[in-house]
């Protein structure tokens, strides 16, 4: 069995690739600078016994990462749970990708392992919607070109902005309100923070689409993704093993 790992900087994603390419475990834990390889190795460890796995059943594992300082601790993790060594998802790494704008090597690993993964499953043109700490917008036109993207402030980046920013406004969880229009303080933030990024994706759809002269399909993925896609009135696809699926691909056509 393959694991696949994302390092983000606000959480960690691991994921469990079985022979016949199908996704049979995803978890996410948050990201720690501070961690050693020790405590890593300790929660992948219980990820894996908490979904009834062994440590037998690694074999192989890949990783991308976005988060320099962390990655080699994580990789250190792995090499002392399942003593195999992680390939890396970066420059050098076949993806199969056509990558087109101003400097290929700039391109977010998480974003490339996303893109692979969309074009090896769904439809092109696509635009593919990644809601982390910052949220990011890549666009594939119909001929499988990576042609470029946006990046927008995350939701929670946001908030936590707001909130540091201004004497009265407290920190809210992120619920979808009974109606648009919030009567109270906490209402009227839950509603601003949800409904304006849905209708940035909504608005950022459509001008993507005028811009390539075509209706593209659109994929979102990300912890926050499940909270604002229902609320977007543009029809997007929810796929949160999206990363996993285009690590488990680049995987294949690297390994030796």
């Amino acid at each position: 069995m393959l694991l696949a790992v994302d390092i983000g900087n606000t959480n960690i994603v691991f994921g469990c690739v079985d022979d016949n390419d199908k996704v049979v475990l995803f978890e996410r834990i948050s990201t720690d600078h501070n961690a050693t390889a020790a405590e890593y190795a300790v929660l992948i460890k219980t990820i894996l016994e908490m979904n009834s796995f062994d440590l037998s059943d690694i074999h192989d594992a890949i990783m991308s990462s976005v988060v320099p300082s962390v990655t080699a601790t994580v990789k250190e993790a792995i090499r002392k749970l399942f003593g195999v060594e992680v390939m890396l998802a970066g420059p050098g790494v076949k993806t199969g990708l056509n990558i087109l704008i101003d400097n290929p090597a700039q391109l977010g690993s998480d974003q490339a392992v996303d893109a692979v993964a969309a074009i090896n499953q769904y439809p092109v043109p696509l635009i593919i919607i990644d809601m982390g700490t910052a949220t990011t917008l890549s666009v594939v036109d119909s001929s499988k070109n990576y042609r470029g993207g946006l990046i927008l402030t995350g939701m929670k980046v946001a908030a936590d902005a707001l909130t540091a920013r201004t004497a009265q406004l407290p920190k809210v969880n992120f619920e979808v309100p009974s109606h648009v229009i919030g009567t109270n303080t906490v209402d009227c933030l839950k509603s601003g923070i949800l409904y304006s990024n849905a209708s940035a994706l909504d608005g950022i759809i459509d001008r993507i689409e005028d811009e390539l002269g075509e209706k593209c399909t659109a994929v979102a993925t990300g912890g926050l993704s499940e909270l604002v896609v229902p609320l977007c009135r543009r029809e997007i696809i929810l796929d949160n093993n999206l990363l996993i699926k285009g690590l488990a691909i680049i995987y294949k056509k690297n390994r030796k």
